[in-house]
């Protein structure tokens, strides 16, 4: 048991608690559940989990509430159920720090996929090791970056940033989450970190490969 990850369900309709622990547990994985977002804070005070399974329309705390907060914290990944399909709804759960979205009604089979992409990309991230994307190697223990034959430091922001990119390459990280992240309060000075670190990374910073813009949401990295 201790081997299996551990998923929090978080909904206040008890067929898809029940369903989405059952259909869970048949695939391998741990599932605890919560019917709302008091008693996710609860289970999440008590117990280490892999991922999040959150409704956003629940009684009390929204799940969009419940995500901004915890995010605040050391949290999990979140994906969040919600029967609102259209797309400002989805940029809304992304840009407070959801990393993935699902609209109602759901195969389960489809969020089965979803938790395990997600699972598999969450690296835990070595400072001693080096790191490799595209052509840039990424020394975060000497705070270094060498592409081709330059060598170029890193600060303590964009180690910070790197780390977190590099634990969850392809999340899409919004200004804001980046900002929390970093320190940095003005978008611009974002803005100008991000295009820092693509000069340092890239070989074309001006049409980047890896990290890379994603209109209206964010900022990615991506590892081949």
């Amino acid at each position: 048991m201790d081997n299996l990850n551990h998923i929090l369900v978080v909904d206040d309709d008890d067929r898809i608690r029940s369903l989405l622990k059952e259909y869970l547990n048949d695939n391998n994985f741990l599932v605890s559940t919560a019917k709302d977002s008091q008693s996710a804070k609860t289970k999440l005070s008590h117990f280490k989990f892999d991922l999040i399974v959150l409704d956003v329309m629940m009684p009390g705390q929204s799940g969009y509430e419940l995500t901004k907060e915890i995010k605040e914290k050391n949290c999990p990944p979140i994906i969040l159920l919600t029967a609102k399909g259209e797309v400002e709804n989805r940029i809304k759960g992304l840009e407070i720090g959801a990393d993935d979205y699902i609209g109602k009604p759901f195969e389960p089979k489809e969020l089965l996929l979803r938790i395990k992409n997600i699972i598999s990309k969450k690296v835990k991230i070595d400072v001693k090791k080096k790191y490799t994307v595209g052509n840039a190697i990424i020394d975060l223990n000497k705070m270094i970056i060498k592409l081709n034959n330059s060598q170029k430091k890193i600060n303590v922001t964009e180690r910070k940033i790197l780390m977190e990119m590099l634990s969850n390459p392809g999340k899409t990280y919004s200004r804001s989450k980046i900002g929390e992240l970093s320190g940095i309060l003005q978008e611009r000075s974002i803005d100008v970190m991000i295009t820092r670190l693509r000069q340092k990374i890239e070989i074309d910073p001006k049409n980047p490969k890896y990290l890379q813009t994603i209109r209206g949401s964010g900022y990615v990295l991506w590892i081949e």
